[in-house]
């Protein structure tokens, strides 16, 4: 049984909402926001982890293990769909034979909380979520009292969403679908007035076919733009400026290269952590600044910031002087903890692209200790050989590498999947240290036990990765 398109509405009076899938990071945040509204507000999912696990429970939103038809007793007034349910799961035949109005958590973000305001939505294959909570926290310094919602917490305030009483909502523009019920990536809904575009590569190969999906995918962001908007774009990629040549409303280029308005002359390590930048603003004037973030992403990152930042009413200079004031957002280039003298590092990278930039920006931060990087291939695009060889040219920053066998890699067609030791004898005949674990329980006995004193290690993975981080610090 099918869902009712008319039944994809917001119901006139709303006092009541379950939201299946619960326990993504957008998700989560939209439901600490309902209940902050006065809502009475529950959930489904999977088992969870840290740290939407603890974040739910810290907001006393009640999440039913598992799906089940008798979630939605009592019949609740609205269900928000996140995009981690499938069309055959038990609770959307409840929804469909209950006919209960529904939303996408984009359909409820916009309805509840964009609408009448000034909608700055952050996009690209990569920085996005970087990018986001960059221009969340500088409206927040300036006194814009901004909403946002961002793909990840925070560490300004512990949270990834806010709702705002400002003119401006700030949001990280996914590419990836809506829902089952709907194809369309999620920003298509978000409204956007002034836009960031990063980066397009191909990503999400469980939804995307190809790169040529991609293109078409980021073009309905462009279409999307009013004319009356403003179009921030990285000007140093060719996929990026063919994205935005037909755009319906001003562009903004930002990056390296001499034809960009906002155009980064300089990135240099800081003595006392980040980077010191140096970017020309439109008009010729120059911004000399501190950042607390490393990496040439992350210098770009910043430049498409100073630009969005400016286009939602603050001048150069304030632009700049609110960068020193972010605080970062978890599980990017994140320093968990020390315990030995061993630093160790989480961090969200799992395209190869992210990775190479990830492993980059931390050897520039730690350029004088040995850089043991660990990575979880988990994502459906990481699983896939399409990434093979791209994966044994990206991690060169690093001194030693350990590479789990994926625990999800069934989910990929046997002759599609990514061989993580074919990855490692690649990497070795590269003339790198690299080493293939059947399982974390693997590589945490190596990392205890060849784990010396002023080694950093780089844990990247999307996903919980069993705990490794919280195990490994205990362990050592």
């Amino acid at each position: 049984m099918d869902l009712d398109p008319g039944l994809n509405r917001a119901p006139a009076e709303v006092a009541s909402v379950h939201l299946m899938g619960i326990g993504g990071v957008a998700m989560g945040a939209l439901a600490g926001a309902l209940k902050r509204r006065g809502l009475a507000v529950r959930g489904s999912d999977n088992p969870l982890y840290p740290p939407m696990s603890t974040f739910l429970a810290d907001q006393q939103i009640p999440v039913a293990p598992g799906y089940d038809p008798a979630n939605l007793q009592p019949r609740p007034d609205l269900v928000i769909v996140g995009n981690v349910i499938r069309r055959d799961n038990s609770e959307v035949a409840a929804l469909a034979q209950a006919g209960i109005p529904y939303l996408s958590l984009p359909q409820a973000l916009a309805e509840f909380f964009i609408k009448g305001r000034t909608s700055i939505v952050a996009a690209g294959t990569h920085g996005k979520t970087t990018t986001t909570a960059l221009i969340a926290s500088g409206l927040l310094q300036s006194d814009r009292d901004p909403g946002f919602l961002v793909g990840g917490i925070m560490n300004q305030g512990g949270q990834n969403f806010r709702e705002g009483a400002g003119k401006h909502f700030v949001v990280e523009g996914d590419e990836y679908d809506t829902a089952f019920f709907d194809k369309r990536p999620k920003f298509v809904h978000y409204l956007p007035r002034i836009a960031v575009l990063t980066s397009v590569e191909f990503d999400h190969a469980d939804i995307y076919d190809d790169l040529e999906a991609i293109r078409r995918a980021f073009d309905l962001l462009v279409q999307e733009m009013p004319a009356d908007g403003v179009l921030i774009a990285w000007g140093d990629s060719p996929e990026v400026r063919a994205r935005v040549e037909a755009a319906p409303c001003p562009v903004l280029f930002y990056g390296n290269g001499e034809h960009c308005q906002w155009r980064l002359l300089a990135a240099q390590p800081a003595r006392d952590g980040g980077s010191r930048l140096r970017v020309r603003a439109p008009g010729g004037g120059e911004l000399d600044f501190h950042s607390p973030l490393a990496g040439e992403h992350n210098a770009l990152n910043t430049t498409a910031c100073l630009a969005a930042l400016c286009a939602a009413g603050l001048s150069p200079a304030q632009a700049a002087e609110v960068q020193q004031g972010f605080g970062g957002v978890k599980r990017r280039q994140e320093v968990l903890g020390k315990a030995r003298g061993v630093v160790v590092v989480d961090d969200f990278a799992h395209h190869p692209t992210a990775v190479r930039e990830t492993l980059g920006a931390v050897r520039e931060h730690f350029p004088e200790n040995r850089l043991i990087a660990v990575f979880e291939p988990r994502t459906h695009s990481s699983m896939r050989k399409v990434f093979q060889q791209q994966y044994a040219s990206v991690f060169d920053p690093a001194d030693r590498i350990c590479i789990r066998e994926p625990s999800l890699l069934g989910k990929v067609p046997e002759g599609e999947r990514l061989s993580s030791r074919q990855l490692v004898e690649d990497l070795t005949k590269r003339g790198k240290d690299a080493f293939h674990f059947e399982d974390t329980d693997g590589i945490i006995d190596d990392l205890t036990a060849s784990s010396t004193r002023g080694d950093v290690i780089l844990i990247m993975s999307n996903g919980g990765f069993d705990n490794i981080h919280e195990r490994l610090l205990e362990l050592l």
